[in-house]
């Protein structure tokens, strides 16, 4: 992994940094440095999840932080429980609450900045049936 696309390291982890495509979303994501050297992403099969092509990187909001929101719009369908943040310029999914983790936040992997650079581990997550699906309910604590 190349120092560059780290912007903060600390004994505690590494900060990464990434956002929608016009910059007007910006976020900080707080990770261990273990956990930098191959990130676990989930690629979700259900409706929205694979017409937006987002790889799920699920956390706290402890470890999350982010600028643009007052250029924040928000899609709801179903439950409602899921926020779907887009930037209300660009478009892009850069994260959002999921009705999986409602106590956290998350990041679509693709909107971290130098993506292709970062060793990705991806696990198929069967969304498609949620209900019968594995919880995830452990990565936003």
């Amino acid at each position: 992994m190349s120092e560059q696309i780290i912007n903060q390291t600390n004994d505690d982890g590494v900060t990464l940094k990434g956002g929608c495509h016009c910059g007007k979303i910006r976020f900080d994501l707080s990770i261990s440095k273990e956990a930098a050297e191959c990130i676990e992403v989930y690629d979700c099969n259900c409706s929205i999840c694979t017409k937006k092509g987002i790889l799920h990187l699920i956390t706290s909001t402890k470890r999350f932080s982010f600028t643009g929101k007052e250029d924040l719009s928000t899609y709801t369908f179903n439950t409602g429980v899921a926020q779907h943040y887009f930037c209300s310029k660009c478009g892009i999914c850069p994260f959002y609450i999921p009705r999986s983790n409602p106590d956290g936040y998350d990041i679509n992997a693709r909107c971290l900045d130098d993506f292709s650079k970062f060793k990705i581990k991806v696990i198929p997550y069967d969304g498609a049936n949620w209900e019968q699906a594995p919880k995830l309910d452990h990565l936003s604590k």
